[in-house]
């Protein structure tokens, strides 16, 4: 590999470093189990792993690179969710599910889908910020008291 491929390789860890820690911003500000650190490594080493696997010469390596991505972080975001028998609550389903999906960003960084990776980025922002908008919390209250929006045929 030649040090020109490992400066593309350098400012692309760069960018999911940017926009993992992106993610991550919102989760850090309200004091979540993740935050910038968690979802800036997540993109940084996925960016990584499939930036390197491209690098091998060997037309399957990224797709297998790729599916030990996908399995890998979700066993990580397994560890993240919890479910309550006392209060019959689960948490962290969210946070897995957003630090999966970071994964993916990363992945498309380090495929050069760099439009794809930020329009995910910032879908996964929206997503985050959204519990804290007036007009949805109204909408889910108003559709957890109406049963899913859905009113009794009887």
């Amino acid at each position: 590999m030649s040090i020109s491929d490992e400066l593309i390789i350098v400012l692309k860890l760069a960018a999911s470093f940017l926009l993992g820690g992106f993610i991550g911003y919102d989760r850090e500000k309200y004091k979540r189990d993740a935050g910038i650190r968690t979802y800036a490594a997540v993109c940084i080493g996925s960016t990584l792993f499939t930036a390197i696997a491209e690098h091998l010469g060997e037309a399957t390596a990224g797709g297998r690179v790729i599916a030990g991505i996908v399995a890998g972080i979700g066993f990580l975001g397994a560890g993240v969710i919890y479910k309550s028998n006392d209060t019959h609550t689960t948490t962290g389903l969210t946070t897995a599910a957003t630090i999966w999906c970071t994964a993916a960003v990363g992945v498309a960084v380090g495929l050069d889908l760099f439009l794809i990776a930020i329009f995910g980025a910032l879908a996964l922002y929206i997503l985050l910020v959204l519990e804290r908008q007036k007009w949805y919390i109204r909408w889910k209250k108003k559709m957890t008291n109406n049963k899913g929006g859905l009113e009794d045929a009887d």
